[in-house]
């Protein structure tokens, strides 16, 4: 027996998830961390298990979760938005899961927390700069529709008493990795595996679209920090962001830089070039983001600065690259 709260985090081998895994790891709680692919225990003061499971299997999601106070869910299916839009079995993953889960966790005089990973983009095209969370959503892509989907069946249990939900909407999150195989795949770190392949860094637009980029550890910091404080929080989406909007030009300059920094090679060039067709209206269109509801409840605030953040992930990167991985 013990009086440590069981915390679940569906998707722990992820991006997200293996770094939301590694902040709780240090808390004085039964970590449960699962994952399809098999992944190595966390030191720390948590008594953590791993479980390797297949969550769209609805009986190996209720074992998975059996006894939980806490469900951070942050699954998403593999290949992102892309997947959404030509993988139908993507939505098994982004919304049958939580279908699923609502129904399988067990309703108490205190119902279990459920956690959730959404996304910014799940307004759809921003109607305006900063966005604060109060704005119609719109999704244009099948990923933001099944990532609201999922947030609104979230909403509806947590409104009928059956658990306690929040949604954190997380924005462009990059950064390096610890865990093998959980590297980001998003924009910033694709354009670092440019670089360090010596190739051209290119933009479907002028440069001066913006994006809200926040490093991984920091949006791990700010999941643990709505765990500290879910009673203000429950019920509703909170935006989470730098609230700097970053014009992705001097972003992928940066990135060149920091690369021939660290191998002593000149930096790639960084030009504009023509869209693809399958581009969504959202690429270009600049995205800032207000968090300050969120901060005013929870106290958090990202930590690690834009080059600090892209240094560490270059270095990951040709570290990677030096020890042959």
């Amino acid at each position: 027996m013990t009086d440590r709260p069981l915390v679940t985090v569906l998707g722990a081998s992820g991006f997200v998830g293996s770094a939301v895994t590694r902040a709780l790891a240090d808390r004085p709680i039964r970590l449960r961390a699962v994952a399809r692919r098999p992944i190595e225990l966390v030191p720390g003061e948590a008594e953590m298990t791993v479980v390797s499971a297949d969550l769209t299997d609805r009986a190996a999601l209720t074992e998975a979760v059996a006894g939980s106070d806490v469900v951070v869910h942050l699954l998403l299916a593999d290949g992102g938005w892309r997947a959404a839009e030509n993988e139908p079995a993507a939505e098994l993953v982004n919304v049958g899961v939580m279908r699923d889960l609502i129904d399988v966790l067990p309703s108490g005089a205190v119902p279990p927390l459920v956690l959730y990973g959404g996304a910014a983009s799940q307004v759809g095209v921003p109607p305006r700069e900063p966005l604060d969370g109060s704005e119609q959503d719109q999704p244009g892509t099948t990923y933001d529709r099944q990532k609201l989907t999922a947030e609104e069946l979230l909403k509806k249990a947590t409104a009928e008493g059956r658990i306690r939900g929040i949604s954190l909407r997380l924005p462009t999150v990059f950064g390096e990795s610890a865990t093998p195989g959980a590297g980001d795949r998003g924009f910033l770190s694709a354009m670092a595996r440019r670089a360090l392949a010596d190739q051209t860094l290119t933009m479907w637009h002028d440069g001066t679209v913006r994006r809200d980029l926040v490093h991984v550890d920091d949006i791990a910091a700010a999941f643990a920090a709505a765990l500290d404080h879910p009673d203000s929080l429950v019920g509703g989406h909170w935006l989470i962001g730098a609230g700097r909007g970053d014009e992705l030009g001097d972003v992928f300059r940066l990135v060149a830089r920091t690369m021939s920094d660290l191998t002593g090679r000149g930096p790639v060039a960084v030009v504009s070039v023509e869209p693809p067709s399958h581009a969504p209206a959202t690429d270009f269109r600049s995205v800032t983001i207000d968090s300050s509801a969120f901060r005013s409840v929870t106290g958090w605030s990202p930590e690690i600065s834009l080059p600090d953040g892209v240094r560490r992930t270059v270095a990951a990167l040709v570290h990677d690259e030096k020890a042959g991985r």
